[in-house]
């Protein structure tokens, strides 16, 4: 397990496994989009398949980090090398934290609605409108998640 620690490759101070994350996680929205056009074409069995796919690789990615975070020393490790204040730097990472954690309780009762309702023949049809809705935030969410992720890894390893 020691090469997640080794340099990354994006030519910052970031270990290995950081940069694996945040490329993932860039890249997710964009594949969150490609699973949404699935829908909107009207290929529903493909777009719960995406969805779940995305969403498991997603808890995945994040268990892999919440490792490579605790096995390199915590937070206050990761911090060392960064000129960013050590206050400011906290607030940043609650914010993306408290992102983080509403956008995956907004996934995960998006898809058990989307089950609940596909079950029950209302979905694609009755319910079609507030799962779109429910869709929408967790997209919204999604994208914040990759920004404010994209703020701390700045804050970590490049300033």
């Amino acid at each position: 397990m020691d090469f997640m620690f080794q340099p990354g490759f994006l030519g910052t101070r970031a270990p290995l496994f950081m940069d694996i994350v945040s490329v993932i996680v860039a890249f997710l929205p964009f594949l969150i989009y490609g699973a949404i056009s699935l829908a909107k074409r009207g290929n529903y069995s493909a777009h719960e398949s995406v969805q779940k796919l995305l969403f498991v690789v997603s808890v995945i990615v994040v268990g892999f980090f919440e490792v490579g975070v605790r096995m390199e020393g915590g937070y206050k490790n990761l911090m060392e090398g960064s000129s960013v204040s050590h206050n400011y730097l906290v607030y940043v990472l609650i914010f993306h934290i408290i992102i983080s954690v509403i956008t995956l309780i907004l996934w995960i009762k998006t898809l058990y609605a989307a089950k609940r309702d596909k079950k029950q023949s209302m979905l694609p049809g009755f319910n079609s409108k507030s799962h779109a809705q429910d869709g929408k935030r967790t997209f919204i969410g999604i994208i914040l998640t990759m920004l404010t992720g994209a703020w701390v890894y700045y804050l970590l390893f490049v300033y």
